[in-house]
């Protein structure tokens, strides 16, 4: 089975992949930060949507 490209939102929403384009675009929206900021909190607490949370204050 293919990923269904006309969905833009990630198939496992407890991870967030800063390496594809619009996931990035997708979370930083979604988590109301910057691409960096995000990019920055992915980089100190790992992937986890929840962790990513908490390290933003969210």
């Amino acid at each position: 089975m293919s990923d269904d490209l006309s969905k833009r939102r990630p198939q496992d929403a407890t991870k967030i992949n800063v390496n594809e384009a619009w996931e990035l675009d997708y979370w930083s929206k979604e988590l109301g930060v910057t691409k960096d900021r995000l990019k920055e909190a992915v980089k100190a607490v790992g992937t986890s949507v929840s962790a990513v949370k908490r390290y933003l204050g969210k």
